[in-house]
């Protein structure tokens, strides 16, 4: 029978005994780590999802800041009310030419661009999968029908969205400064599966904003991106 002085000399110890001192240490040190890194996230998570109490209200800030954007909650996928419909934000700009003649350039599909970039990619940047999203949302949550803000948040709505157009087009098309950039959106409604009787129509539907003019603040924003 082998003894285990043997299979010490054939191969070593086998386990965590077989490892260095040193090499132990970084072991323990980084499931410790791991450990305590997983029981902040677990908390932080409970606290933002766990009804108001004294501590979430007491470090309702530092929750917030390490729960967003990454970690925020979306219940849209799920009931009462999946959201249930493919919005796009699109833009266009109008450019003036030397001779002082205005033009307008094609519809770029801002959303379209997003998605290409996510699309295979396993990292994915969150400016690409939430920035244009979320702007819209929050554009579209502070205005009413007739696109009136509803106070100063609206006029921060308008002014985000805005810029992001201006930085996605870019401050100068074909040699020509972007003088103005207008936006919308194209909500279509998602087809029901083969096998439901529901009927949808799947009809786009078109939210058209007026012009913005591009100020200088918005070119700057544009360049510092």
């Amino acid at each position: 029978m082998e003894t285990d002085e043997a299979r010490e000399r054939a191969g070593g110890t086998a386990g965590p005994e077989g490892l260095s001192l040193p090499s132990r240490v970084v072991i323990a040190v980084g499931v410790v780590v791991v450990t305590m890194a997983v029981a902040v996230h677990l908390t932080m998570m409970f606290l933002h999802v766990a009804p108001p109490n004294t501590v979430s209200k007491q470090h309702a800030a530092e929750i917030d800041d390490y729960v967003y954007p990454e970690f925020e909650q979306n219940w849209k996928f799920f009931a009462p009310n999946p959201l249930q419909q493919n919005v796009a934000v699109q833009a266009r700009a109008e450019l003036t030419g030397p001779d002082g003649r205005t033009t307008v350039t094609p519809w770029a599909d801002l959303s379209a661009r997003d998605g290409a970039d996510i699309l295979h990619n396993p990292v994915p940047s969150h400016t690409r999968q939430n920035e244009l999203r979320r702007a819209w949302d929050f554009y579209a949550g502070t205005h009413d029908a007739q696109e009136h803000p509803s106070g100063l948040r609206g006029r921060l709505a308008e002014q985000y969205v805005r810029r992001i157009a201006v930085s996605r087009l870019g401050a100068i098309q074909d040699g020509h400064p972007v003088e103005r950039v207008q936006v919308r959106s194209v909500s279509t409604p998602i087809a029901p599966p083969p096998w439901s009787d529901e009927k949808a129509d799947t009809k786009p539907v078109y939210r058209v904003l007026g012009w913005w003019p591009v100020t200088t603040a918005d070119l700057a924003e544009a360049r510092n991106r």
